[in-house]
């Protein structure tokens, strides 16, 4: 690692594929050490990287996508044998490497979906993801102290949560493992007695758990592209998108009214100033957009819960309590699953 920070150093470069390889330094000392700490207590061990393990994946350094069939077939030709030996295989989250065994990375908390990636190659019963909360929460405990532990999710609930900023859960961890229908619990280190949260096909709905959690996304940007003339014009939606795609900006959330003279949309708030730049160079003067005009002071709420669909008043009801507080909505979204309302106010209305 020392000639690689060394060559960044000269070049005053670092390229993705740079960075991946010196972020996987991190897990590969904390898994070696793990391992030894095993050894040393009398178990059978041996340390694998991810991609030693046979995870492979795609060059999109960063936030990397795994190949399941051949993952699928190289961490069984790899693991199965040992595990049969009754040797416990020790291997860091978070990495992976390419055909070419190049190391990538998976993305933040990856390590969740290196647990489900090895668990669905391996065809277990049941995965076990330890983080440091009891299990899916019902909101925000640092917010609301009341929150409480949910015993069992739905895979679709909680991959609506994971994406919502879900503590102690990746939001494309749950994917491997919905398509194989395994189990997936989520529970405590420091408290292992806990039962967690277990996440499983079934929707448990109970009548009066119409909404399971609440979150709240900070650190977003609303922006909104304008004018009179996008009003019957088609490809100005695709343009846009095509546009902030092109540069790398996500986006979380999109609204646009019948009227079809505005479009707004939530990006994360770090790339709002890439967004502005590069929209205004591309659609002002064009005779469609008349301007484009950005918020930084503002967080998503979202609410989640599978008893939501096909329950009336539900929109009704989250909005009544939102007015009851003067909070004022700037934008709203519901997919047509109904298993979640988001909104956008002000960043300091957020935790009311």
């Amino acid at each position: 690692m020392g000639r690689v920070l060394a060559s960044i150093s000269y070049l005053k470069e670092v390229t993705p594929r740079s960075q991946d390889y010196i972020a996987s330094f991190g897990e590969k000392l904390s898994s070696a050490i793990v391992c030894t700490t095993l050894k040393e207590a009398g178990l059978k061990t041996e340390w694998y990287t991810g991609g030693n393990a046979g995870i492979v994946t795609d060059d999109q350094f960063g936030n990397a996508i795994p190949l399941m069939e051949i993952t699928t077939y190289q961490v069984k030709k790899n693991l199965e044998p040992i595990i049969k030996e009754g040797v416990t295989p020790v291997i860091t989250g978070y990495i992976a490497h390419t055909q070419n065994s190049t190391t990538t990375t998976l993305g933040r908390g990856g390590s969740d979906y290196t647990a489900t990636i090895i668990g669905v190659a391996l065809d277990v019963d049941e995965i076990w993801i330890w983080t440091d909360v009891n299990g899916l929460m019902t909101a925000d405990p640092k917010i609301e102290p009341l929150a409480k532990t949910i015993p069992t999710v739905s895979y679709v609930e909680a991959m609506e949560m994971a994406y919502f900023g879900a503590k102690g859960l990746h939001p494309r961890a749950l994917e491997p493992a919905a398509n194989k229908e395994i189990y997936v619990r989520i529970k405590n280190t420091f408290n292992p007695e806990e039962e967690g949260t277990l996440i499983e096909k079934n929707q448990n709905v109970k009548s009066v758990d119409i909404a399971k959690a609440i979150a709240i996304i900070r650190d977003v940007a609303l922006v909104t592209v304008s004018g009179a003339g996008m009003v019957g014009t088609p490809g100005i939606a695709a343009k846009v998108f095509k546009i902030l795609g092109e540069n790398h900006v996500n986006i979380l959330m999109i609204s646009q009214g019948s009227s079809e003279a505005n479009i707004s949309f939530i990006i994360p708030r770090n790339r709002l100033d890439t967004a502005t730049n590069t929209l205004e160079l591309a659609l002002l003067g064009s005779g469609n957009i008349r301007g484009i005009s950005a918020e930084e002071d503002v967080c998503i709420i979202a609410i989640v819960g599978a008893g939501m669909k096909g329950t009336p008043g539900v929109a009704a009801r989250v909005f009544t309590t939102v007015a009851d507080k003067e909070v004022n909505v700037r934008m709203i979204a519901q997919g047509s699953s109904e298993l979640n309302i988001s909104f956008v106010v002000k960043e300091a209305d957020g935790v009311k």
